[in-house]
């Protein structure tokens, strides 16, 4: 059996272009979706297409029960996990500290902070030697954000950015000794859609000048770090943060 990946928010994006390097590279993929299922069924049908495993499967990755459910399936169909993408996140439109709302706060760390926790607390029962795992590597997608703090647009997302950056560090020492290796990258400006759905579409287009390399990245460059964290060529890696900005 090959290696086995859950990618979360692995419809579209960085997670979509996560999902199809991995599977390039051997992995059968689990991709989580929690409402486009279409979405995720492309990026499924493209890699049985190109002769690899992977399946489609729903949870909102903020509802416990989901997250336990959504293991429960894959363990049924794949076995036991052996590497684990923490992708799924949002942002929301741009607003100033005093106008945010205790709704969206929640909402912005149920998803980017909860989300990953128990996405990882899952992956560490199955693949630490101190319960019977083989071992494996948890890749969490956090933001240059959460250096940066996003004044007047996102700084609630930079901070839960901030969070995943210290639950990186603190994960990655826990279970250092048991098998896993746990590591961050964090995106600088990417091309994807996420800017639409905080109210600005053209913002890596905008922002690009801002950038050292005077250039937007995609989500395909930061898949292949994403990629090399999990794999063996990161062997002595873990509690890194690893910047993929262009050098912002």
């Amino acid at each position: 059996m090959s290696q086995l990946v859950l990618i979360t928010g692995g419809s579209r994006g960085i997670g979509a272009a996560t999902a199809l390097l991995a599977a390039r590279h051997g992995y059968a993929v689990a991709v989580n979706y929690s409402a486009n299922s279409l979405a995720a069924d492309e990026v499924v049908r493209q890699i049985r297409q190109s002769g690899g495993q992977a399946m489609a499967v729903q949870a909102d990755v903020a509802i416990e029960a989901q997250v336990v459910a959504m293991f429960e399936k894959i363990d049924a169909r794949f076995g036991r996990l052996s590497a684990l993408v923490n992708n799924a996140g949002v942002v929301d439109q741009t607003t100033r500290v005093e106008a945010i709302t205790l709704a969206r706060l929640q909402r912005m760390f149920e998803i980017n902070v909860f989300g990953s926790f128990l996405c990882a607390r899952e992956a560490v029962r199955r693949m630490s030697t101190r319960h019977g795992g083989a071992g494996g590597a948890i890749v969490n997608v956090s933001s240059v954000a959460a250096k940066l703090g996003a004044p007047g647009q996102y700084v609630d997302y930079a901070a839960a950015k901030g969070a995943i950056d210290s639950f990186t560090v603190g994960l990655a020492k826990e279970v250092a000794a048991e098998g896993i290796r746990v590591n961050a990258v964090r995106p600088g400006i990417i091309e994807t859609d996420i800017h639409a759905s905080g109210g600005l579409p053209d913002r890596a287009r905008d922002m690009a000048p801002l950038v050292p390399m005077q250039r937007a990245g995609s989500a395909e460059e930061v898949a292949e770090s994403i990629v090399w964290l999990l794999g063996a060529s990161s062997s002595y890696t873990t509690g890194a943060l690893l910047d993929v900005t262009g050098g912002r």
